[in-house]
């Protein structure tokens, strides 16, 4: 992990993360647990579309179950939590 202690910044500015991040994300260490993770423009993008691209895989993912018929009604919360439990019993 590549981590920074937030006392370093303080003293040296921007400038101790432009250091360290080239070699990924930066930690930032606060009273002596990582508080926060610097990431670059580009990372944070790609975290966002990969985000993006899992939500619409889950999306398609329960659309299919439903047009197979993988799917279940239930007319109440408690009905569907009946039937989670039973489920789980099997």
């Amino acid at each position: 992990m590549n981590t920074l202690p937030a006392q370093e910044i303080k003293r040296r500015g921007m400038a101790a993360v432009d250091d360290v991040l080239p070699l990924g994300p930066v930690h930032i260490i606060k009273n002596n647990r990582p508080q926060y993770v610097v990431l670059t423009e580009e990372r944070y993008r790609e975290l966002l579309e990969a985000q993006e691209e899992a939500a619409v895989a889950r999306i398609k993912a329960a659309l299919e179950d439903a047009r197979s018929g993988r799917m279940t009604r239930h007319d109440s919360v408690d009905a569907l939590l009946k039937h989670l439990d039973e489920a789980a019993g099997e």
